[in-house]
């Protein structure tokens, strides 16, 4: 073999090697698996801090008198997880921060606030919060939730600390005309095509997994278009697998050990 078919050989290998970029891992809810953490709680981001992830996702919701808190869906308790107790389930957007507060998280925590998750960002200057704002009834209540989140963020010195994600195009575009320049923010519903999310002035799609499973020229499409690419929540081993071969730049994830194990396997 001559010396000039080695080194094509070689330049072949580095350049397969190097053709799977390395996604970054985001902790859906922060890292809740862990014993004694549960979803959305301050111990869930902490956990994430402590494997040095580059996210910690959470989700936010305003209460009746203006609070922000970090819960997922319209209801607390998200899920009933004491079998057999009659525990009463609050609309969050309906109900007082104190009357939310009687209730304890899964792991015995109560409901954190916003203000407390940042003061727990703080502690680290490895993990970003990755921010998803809910909707909400009225764009109104969706810019306000919007201005007090960004306002919040900026008192505590964190614009660099902080994404943001949502679901609805109007929060997006609250957003865009309100954070400091340059900060990400992605579209979520996954209902949009590459140039159509462009065209909103943002930075990037968050996408289901099937979403992007079934239309994967979107991921390249969106970078070609200089759009970032996330995708949840992939924690089967072969649909992590198919998300880093595609080249995405983050994956969400309920399993960051494994999706951090499976990244360095695959792209060394």
């Amino acid at each position: 073999m001559t010396m000039k078919k080695v080194l094509l050989i070689a330049a072949a290998a580095m350049f397969s090697l190097a053709a799977i970029a390395q996604p970054k891992v985001i902790a859906h809810r922060g890292f809740h698996a862990k014993k004694g953490s549960c979803r959305n709680s301050i111990e869930a981001l902490k956990q994430a801090q402590k494997m040095k992830l580059y996210g910690s996702e959470c989700d936010i919701n305003m209460t009746a008198d203006g609070v922000i808190v970090v819960a997922h869906g319209y209801l607390h308790p998200d899920k009933i997880y004491r079998k057999g107790e009659d525990i009463p389930r609050l609309n969050i957007q309906k109900s007082t921060y104190a009357e939310l507060q009687t209730i304890p998280l899964e792991n015995g925590e109560l409901m954190p606030t916003l203000e407390q998750y940042l003061e727990q960002l703080k502690k680290s200057n490895k993990t970003k919060l990755i921010i998803e704002i809910k909707n909400h009834a009225t764009p109104a209540k969706e810019t306000e939730i919007v201005q007090k989140t960004i306002e919040m963020v900026a008192k505590h010195g964190l614009n660099d600390m902080v994404e943001y994600i949502a679901f609805r195009p109007w929060i997006c575009f609250e957003l865009e005309r309100l954070v400091p320049k340059g900060t990400p923010i992605s579209y979520l519903n996954g209902d949009y095509d590459p140039t159509y999310v462009e065209g909103m002035g943002i930075t990037g799609i968050d996408y289901k997994f099937t979403v992007l499973q079934k239309k994967p020229k979107w991921i390249k499409q969106c970078q070609k278009k200089g759009l970032t690419v996330n995708v949840w929540t992939v924690d089967k081993e072969e649909d992590l697998r198919w998300v880093i071969e595609q080249g995405v730049d983050y994956i969400t994830t309920d399993d960051p050990v494994l999706a951090t194990k499976l990244i360095k396997e695959m792209c060394k």
